[in-house]
Order: C-alpha cells, then structure tokens, then sequence
C-alpha cells in the first residue's frame, strides 16, 4: 500500500493547486500520476511541461506511442501502459498497434519498427548508440531531430514511471479496462 498523498485540489499545495486546475480541464479529472506529483509542484510543472513538448515534436500519433508504449513496457509500468492505451485510443491510433506494442509483437511498418529498436536500444544502452543504429533509424525516415525528441520522451516517462513505480499508483477509473501486467 503507497504512503504517498494522492492530493485533491483541497489538500494540494497551494503552487500545485493551478497545475491541477490544468489536470482537470485536461482530462475531466485528477489523474493519480499528478495527484502524486502534486506534492511537489516543480515535479507536477516539469511532467506536464514535458507532455506538452513531446506533443509538439515532429512525431504524428502513431509515433509519439510507440515512443510512450516503448519505455512504459520496457520499464513495466503497471499506470502508464493502460494509461497510454488509453490516451493512444483518444489520438485514433490503430488499436493494433497498441496491441502489438503491450504485446511485444513486431511493428506494422519498417519506419515504425526502427523508431521502436531506437528508443529500446536509447532506453537500454543509456543512449550509446552504435553507428549501425543511428544509421538504420536514419535509413527508415527519421534524422537527427527525431532521435533528439526520443530523448525528450523519455525523459518524460522517467518520471512517470519511476513515480507509479515507488508511490503504487492505483489504476485511474478510465483506463482500468486496458489494465496490464507484463506478457498479458
């Protein structure tokens, strides 16, 4: 059972209180991820101003997922993986493709499959990348800005991932139906 504080807009500190007006208006409710972060306000900032960055790089829906879905089940993030299928459906990406992300299964595209063995390879090999995998992710579409923007969701997911992790995030009401464990 978590010792973290799941804060409601009452019980928030008062510099967290307007990021989770922001949560709200967002997503029609608190999400426990940011009732977490709440307790401290400059974490609660930092993840959503990362959200939103991410959402603005040059990757379109299917892309940003395979980077979300990529380092939640690498990290096997019990809140992020049915939280991302969710937001994943709300973006109108393919449910196939979350499928086959959650389910380890190859990609639909080659594209799709070199920005899925980057982002592994970025996640695993703390970003030492061999010539050979800089060249393949080059190879399928991609440049150096989107290997640049792999970076930045990750260090989004860092975050998310490591708190759900350490504070036992309980499952929002919404994403309950796309619950997930490893190898579901």
């Amino acid at each position: 059972m978590s010792t973290f504080t799941f804060h409601t807009l009452e019980s928030a500190p008062e510099q967290s209180k307007p990021l989770l007006e922001k949560s709200l208006q967002a997503f029609g409710m608190i999400p426990g991820l940011h009732a977490v972060m709440a307790e401290s306000p400059v974490l609660l900032k930092s993840y959503q101003l990362l959200h939103e960055l991410f959402q603005a790089t040059s990757f379109d829906a299917e892309e940003l997922t395979v980077v979300w879905q990529t380092i939640n089940v690498e990290h096997e993030c019990h809140y992020c993986v049915p939280a991302h299928t969710g937001i994943a459906h709300m973006m109108k990406v393919d449910p196939a493709l979350t499928d086959a992300l959650r389910n380890g299964a190859p990609m639909p595209t080659t594209k799709l499959q070199a920005l899925q063995d980057t982002t592994l390879a970025m996640l695993r090999k703390r970003g030492r990348l061999s010539e050979e995998e800089i060249t393949t992710f080059y190879e399928a579409g991609y440049a150096q800005q989107q290997l640049l923007e792999i970076t930045l969701g990750m260090a989004q997911k860092v975050m998310s991932n490591y708190v759900n992790h350490f504070a036992d995030t309980p499952l929002d009401k919404p994403f309950v139906q796309f619950s997930w464990t490893k190898n579901s």
